[in-house]
């Protein structure tokens, strides 16, 4: 029988009764259509899963008794971070989803010099919440109980303006790069990721990673979609260097 994980975003011990969110609530009660007295498991990112029942579903709110807590270990042991020029539509959800089941530990999303998504801050904001909630989902989907960082979009140069002190290995995909993942060096302290938007990266953007200590990483001779190219690297470097 399949386990139902369901991600809250509260506080929660063994031994106590809580109203869940109303969307989870909502999801729990009108999708899943469980009773009473059905058992689900609830974490909420700090690195546990919780054992549950359901006490009661009510027409406003559904009640959960938590059981008991359990330690889960299922991050990688190599942090990743994706840094993805925001793709359009729901390709910039595929990515967040996919990464979130590949252990990516942090996504930030980055408006670069072909970008052709644009957002003001209210579209920035509303953006930003759905993909944290795409990044829950697919957690409570690959079993994951700590949730990656999803990062508010932030251009290209801001973003390498905060690294100061970030030991990380620096990598950008660009297809015409000279060095290959099978020759890079044993990542030690975690990996940074750049990946384009559909356009590819521009030449200031390239000149900007150079300068921040970016090296050019290339994945084959075949030219991969936005979508398809970080998640590739990245399951590259968890076989290389992670937990594949």
């Amino acid at each position: 029988m399949r386990t139902i994980r369901i991600h809250v975003d509260l506080p929660l011990a063994a031994g106590v009764e809580t109203a869940l969110p109303a969307q989870a609530g909502e999801h729990v009660a009108r999708v899943l259509r469980l009773a009473a007295g059905d058992p689900l498991t609830l974490f909420n990112g700090d690195g546990n899963d919780y054992a549950a029942t359901i006490a009661s579903v009510g027409k406003r709110e559904v009640l959960v008794r938590v059981l008991d807590r359990q330690a889960v270990d299922r991050e990688s042991p190599l942090r990743l971070t994706l840094a993805q020029g925001v793709a359009r539509g729901e390709k910039m959800d595929l990515i967040v989803q996919k990464a979130t089941e590949l252990g990516v530990a942090r996504i930030v999303p980055l408006l670069t010099e072909r970008s052709e998504v644009k957002l003001d801050a209210a579209r920035a904001e509303k953006r930003l919440m759905h993909w944290r909630a795409v990044a829950a989902s697919a957690c409570e989907q690959c079993g994951r109980a700590c949730l990656p960082e999803v990062l508010p979009a932030m251009p290209l140069q801001a973003w390498l303006s905060s690294l100061d002190g970030d030991a990380a290995l620096r990598l950008a995909l660009l297809p015409e790069a000279a060095v290959s993942a099978r020759e890079m060096q044993p990542v030690r302290d975690g990996a940074l990721l750049v990946v384009g938007p559909e356009g590819g990266l521009g030449e200031r953007d390239v000149a900007l990673l150079s300068e921040a200590g970016f090296t050019n990483l290339r994945l084959g001779p075949r030219v991969l979609r936005t979508e398809t190219a970080g998640l590739a690297a990245l399951a590259a470097l968890q076989a290389l260097h992670g937990d594949f």
